[in-house]
């Protein structure tokens, strides 16, 4: 390994695996380099809520690329019939449904960031909180818009979610705000909701409901059918859309 290596801990996973030392044992290994990476992306979600940082302190090579995530938050809002709000996005060309969810600003905090969401998408935010997710939840754009999206300084989102009980009557809900997101909503079971958004984020919707299961409960026949479904066979469209 070259001294660099050893030396720097702000080291990228690209400058790591292009080491002379590292491609040799990775290629007597057999080892594939996008392994390496799938494997570190899985590490990077585990650990977002430490800023990137290894256990050890060493080798910080997350601190780095959670500067090209955008900090952001997520609210699971529940009736009280344990049904979910989803809206329509309003600046997509497909079916996109998804739970609200924003940017947080400098020197906001993600609790005050959810509420202010709230209230620019839905009109209210007439909620009692019940629960935060226990870390940061990351997903990555698909390479399609990686450059594009958010004027190419973000190359996916990091998202701190919040479980929350809707205390107020349906019309209170008002997508009609001053920035509409949502051109329609709706409130659907929490099992439905893997199958409601876009695939690149899936992995943080199923992770959602995994933290919250106790607040949004859904059948675990029901749920291991689904999410059995939504990995392997393809998904029926008219399925996705009962309310």
């Amino acid at each position: 390994m070259t001294d660099s290596t050893r030396t720097n801990p702000g080291i990228s996973l690209d400058e790591l695996l292009a080491d002379p030392l590292i491609r040799l044992i990775m290629c007597a290994d057999k080892v594939d380099p996008a392994q390496i990476r799938e494997l570190y992306r899985r590490l990077l979600n585990q650990h977002a809520d430490t800023g990137g940082q290894s256990p050890d302190g060493n080798l910080d090579i997350g601190a780095e690329r959670s500067r090209e995530f955008r900090p952001c938050v997520g609210v699971m809002l529940l009736n009280r019939h344990d049904r979910v709000l989803v809206g329509r996005r309003t600046r997509t060309p497909d079916e996109a449904w998804q739970m609200p969810q924003g940017g947080i600003d400098e020197g906001e905090e993600p609790i005050a960031a959810a509420l202010r969401e709230l209230r620019e998408e839905i009109g209210t935010d007439h909620v009692e909180v019940l629960a935060e997710s226990n870390n940061w939840l990351r997903y990555e754009l698909p390479p399609s818009l990686i450059g594009k999206a958010w004027k190419g300084r973000w190359r996916g989102q990091q998202q701190k979610w919040f479980a929350m009980r809707y205390l107020g009557d349906d019309a209170e809900i008002n997508i009609a705000t001053e920035h509409p997101e949502f051109s329609a909503w709706r409130w659907v079971s929490p099992a439905e909701l893997p199958n409601l958004i876009v695939s690149f984020k899936r992995q943080v919707y199923l992770d959602v409901l995994h933290q919250f299961r106790s607040f949004a409960p859904t059948s675990p026949v029901h749920e291991e059918t689904e999410i059995s479904r939504i990995m392997g066979a393809s998904s029926d469209p008219d399925g996705n859309r009962q309310g």
